[in-house]
């Protein structure tokens, strides 16, 4: 069964198999993050740990059984307890209700490990896949996202209100 599991050091080689394998596939709905990302992942990727160890950040992995990485779920921005929550599934699990009970799992998490009240999430207005993600996890519409925040895409911001959870 799969796990989530917060990032550390010893993710690094299963999160690059998991973006090369579904480049292609993400750059359908996002905007592609280019070779430079990939030529300099390890000293991004180690950005990532420190911005974590800082409290700026909380990036989440779901792993596999075998190790491999089936998606990345990310708490961003977190100032005054608010975040932005980010995320991205493996091709080969999409459509099958694992983003949904993944986002939903780390909404609980958001809460009770970091304190979070409320998660922001912005999605392209084309990307339907992700809005009923959001939809199904509790997230509601809440306004016009700038393009900027959406790789130059229209898009909305979601919201969802937290509720710590005994």
């Amino acid at each position: 069964m799969p796990e989530l599991q917060q990032l550390h050091g010893g993710h690094v080689s299963a999160v690059l198999a998991f973006e090369l394998a579904n480049r292609t596939y993400f750059a359908a709905s996002v905007s592609d993050r280019g070779d430079d990302f990939f030529d300099q992942f390890t000293d991004r990727y180690n950005a990532l740990l420190a911005e974590q160890e800082a409290g700026i950040c909380a990036f989440y992995v779901l792993v596999a059984e075998d190790g491999s990485v089936l998606g990345r779920f990310n708490l961003f921005d977190i100032e005054d307890r608010t975040a932005r929550l980010g995320y991205r599934v493996a091709q080969h699990v999409a459509g099958r209700g694992v983003a949904t009970e993944t986002v939903r799992e780390l909404c609980r998490l958001a809460a009770s490990r970091h304190g979070l009240r409320t998660l922001r999430a912005a999605t392209a207005h084309e990307n339907a896949a992700s809005q009923k993600v959001l939809t199904k996890a509790g997230f509601v519409l809440v306004g016009l996202a700038d393009p900027a925040d959406l790789g130059g895409k229209p898009g909305s911001w979601h919201q969802r209100d937290l509720v710590l959870q005994s």
